[in-house]
C-alpha cells in the first residue's frame, strides 16, 4: 500500500482500536485526539447530559478548527429517541464513512451511541475509553483516567456553544 492510500485510510489513524461488536471498536482518548487532528472529516462527539456539560465542562475542539456535537444519548426523560436524527440534523450523513467519536464520562453510554450510529449507517463510529472523566479513583474521585486528566483541551459549555 502506497503512503498517500495508507493516509486516506480511516483505520490507519487507529491501528490499535480495541475491536467491539457493533461498531467500529475503542479507543482511548489520545487515540480519539489524533484521529481528529488527523482525518478533518472526523467528528466529535459529545453525548452526556446537559447538566454535565454545564457542571463539569467539555472537551475543546478548537485547537483543531472545529466545532463538537453535543447530543444527549439519555435526557431527562429518558433515552433521547432523536438522537440519530439529532446527528444528522449536526451534519452527519448516512453511508459517507466519516469517522465519528463518541465520549461520555467513563466510556459507556458512549457504547450504546455508537452501536446506534453504526446501525443508522453512521461511522466508522468509535467509543472513546474512560470517557471525559473517567472511573472513579479509590478517593472516590474521577481523577484517574478520562480525557480531562489525560490534558487535552478542555472548555466550557457555554464558551463551546458560542
Amino acid at each position: 500500500m502506497s503512503d498517500q492510500s495508507q493516509q486516506s485510510a480511516p483505520s490507519a489513524a487507529l491501528p490499535d482500536a480495541r475491536p467491539a461488536v457493533g461498531y467500529a471498536g475503542d479507543i482511548t482518548p489520545q487515540q480519539a485526539w489524533d484521529l481528529l487532528a488527523h482525518d478533518e472529516r472526523a467528528v466529535l462527539v459529545d453525548v452526556r447530559t446537559e447538566g454535565e456539560w454545564r457542571t463539569i465542562g467539555v472537551p475543546d475542539a478548537t485547537p483543531l478548527g472545529r466545532d463538537v456535537v453535543f447530543d444527549e444519548w439519555v435526557t431527562p426523560a429518558g433515552p433521547n429517541p432523536r438522537f440519530v436524527d439529532q446527528l444528522v440534523e449536526a451534519g452527519l450523513t448516512p453511508g459517507d464513512e466519516r469517522p465519528v467519536v463518541f465520549l461520555c464520562r467513563s466510556g459507556q453510554r458512549s457504547i450504546g451511541a455508537a452501536r446506534a450510529a453504526t446501525a443508522a449507517g453512521l461511522g466508522p463510529s468509535y467509543n472513546v475509553l474512560e470517557g471525559f472523566e473517567g472511573a472513579q479513583g479509590l478517593s472516590g474521585l474521577r481523577d484517574v483516567e478520562g480525557w480531562k486528566v489525560r490534558g487535552l483541551p478542555t472548555t466550557t459549555y457555554d464558551e463551546a456553544a458560542r
